[in-house]
């Protein structure tokens, strides 16, 4: 009865600490998503971008090494930077391929003033290959809405088993790569990257496990079943309201 007994306490403890640790995540996120210095332009697109459920998902925890691809203004890089803390560190990467947007411009310019004040956010500048070499490994590779893109002419295209395989030697054992995007619709042709903006998740999955990754969870919180998807991303008929996946993928211990 008494070892019964023991067993007991030490499951209750178990829990317990992983409970505190959820709830400590939980709350490190709502207070990285509630910081007043977020700029309005970040702020106005929380409602259709939901970045609260979107980082529980991601699990992104205190002292993490992350990586931002093609982070523009760093909506999510500024949250990520929060999170992680000063033991942790962001490394916002922003594709030269992108520099022929105007918008890029200056969203890049930006977030490199506010790297200036925030130690543990490094803003880099590189081609699409060379910018997913970084100087130590990686807890998360990050990648939304612009995966589809690695498919484009603009980029490119970039050797997307190549650019796989790179985030892999990238991310540390157990390390995550989590891409978010805009939804093909199902046997949509290749070039619905170029010209619908747009990926099939099961492209994605294809792409990424043959470079080793074993997928691990997919969300639906960015799901919207009323888009036909038909329309080109940025039609103002469904712009930021259309239906996205959030994959994650583990690489292997």
């Amino acid at each position: 009865m008494r070892l019964v007994a023991i067993m007991i306490a030490v499951i209750a403890l178990v829990s317990g600490a992983h409970a505190s640790d959820n709830a400590s995540n939980l709350s490190a996120v709502t207070m990285a998503v509630a910081d007043t210095s977020r700029p309005a332009s970040d702020t106005t697109r929380d409602t259709d971008r939901k970045p609260v459920q979107t980082l529980e998902f991601v699990g992104i925890e205190s002292g993490d090494k992350v990586a931002d691809y093609v982070a523009g203004g760093g909506y999510f890089t500024r949250m990520f930077a929060s999170i992680v803390g000063s033991t942790g560190h962001v490394y916002a990467v922003e594709p030269t391929a992108f520099f022929q947007f105007e918008h890029f411009v200056k969203d890049v310019a930006e977030l490199q003033s506010y790297a200036v004040t925030h130690p543990n956010v490094t803003v880099t500048t590189s081609a699409a290959l060379e910018g997913v070499r970084f100087p130590e490994k990686l807890d998360l590779f990050w990648i939304s809405r612009n995966y589809h893109d690695l498919h484009d002419k603009f980029m490119g295209p970039v050797d997307t088993a190549s650019f796989n395989k790179a985030v892999y030697s990238a991310l540390k054992p157990g390390g995550v790569y989590v891409i978010l995007d805009h939804s093909a619709a199902r046997g949509a042709p290749a070039n619905v990257t170029e010209d619908l903006h747009r990926i099939e998740s099961s492209s994605v999955r294809r792409e990424v496990e043959a470079a080793g990754f074993k997928f691990d969870s997919e969300s639906s919180i960015l799901a919207n079943p009323a888009d036909p998807r038909t329309a080109k991303v940025f039609d103002q008929t469904i712009r930021g309201h259309t239906d996205q996946f959030i994959l994650k993928f583990r690489k292997p211990k």
